[in-house]
């Protein structure tokens, strides 16, 4: 029986036969994708629609990560429906899921240690939204929650939906998180309000805050490496 190279299968198989003759790290991003795509057009294949997806982005994984089904639809890439972007969606949400695992597990000491967690989750998203990573006793994370979406110049965090959940999972140490969808990690003035309030609200429940990190595309800022806690 004749062997066949990998150009002379059909290109929607190509990145399948790809990843079984020499695994997955020999793939580039578009094949990946492909793969999950799992089919093209008549006219374009999977891999062809891929690359069109990751154009739109950039050919930024992390902000394709950052979007959601609903997102990558609205891309309007010929070939790329509903199914597929949550296919892709899932895949990508596993990754984060993966690659986070790490943090949730290890003691949070220190703002590196929990801001590229946060960055993964919030830097590229369009609109500004608060997030609180709550830990526990061992500084473990137990759990991440976003409490509020805004516009794109602000959110609103109210200090008493904040210590609610606190409680209620128990937490004995929080890191609040907002993004800047403008880029600038910089605080503004009713970031450093917010901060204090919730931090004097916080220590009448023995809760402490450990830090308040602001993320975006840029990078981040903590409020506690700048001594501003």
């Amino acid at each position: 029986m004749n062997k066949f190279s990998i150009k002379q299968w059909a290109d929607d198989d190509q990145p399948r036969k790809k990843m079984l003759l020499k695994g997955a790290e020999a793939l580039s991003d578009s094949e990946l994708i492909a793969i999950l795509i799992n089919a093209g057009t008549p006219s374009r294949s999977a891999v062809q629609v891929a690359k069109e997806l990751l154009l739109t982005v950039g050919n930024d994984l992390r902000k394709l990560t950052s979007m959601s089904v609903q997102e990558i639809v609205n891309k309007k890439v010929k070939g790329l429906g509903e199914a597929k972007a949550i296919n892709i969606a899932a895949a990508l949400e596993l990754g984060i899921r993966r690659s986070t695992s790490a943090s949730r597990a290890s003691h949070v000491t220190r703002s590196a240690d929990i801001a590229h967690f946060l960055r993964a989750h919030l830097e590229y998203r369009q609109q500004e939204v608060f997030a609180v990573v709550f830990l526990n006793r061992g500084n473990k994370i137990t759990h991440t929650e976003i409490i509020s979406e805004g516009g794109i110049t602000g959110t609103v965090a109210d200090p008493r939906i904040i210590l609610k959940k606190a409680l209620e999972h128990n937490a004995t140490a929080l890191v609040l998180c907002h993004n800047h969808p403008s880029g600038n990690t910089k605080p503004s003035r009713a970031d450093e309000v917010i901060t204090q309030k919730i931090k004097q609200a916080a220590s009448l429940l023995d809760i402490t805050i450990m830090d308040h990190i602001i993320v975006s595309k840029e990078g981040y800022f903590s409020f506690a490496d700048e001594g501003m806690l």
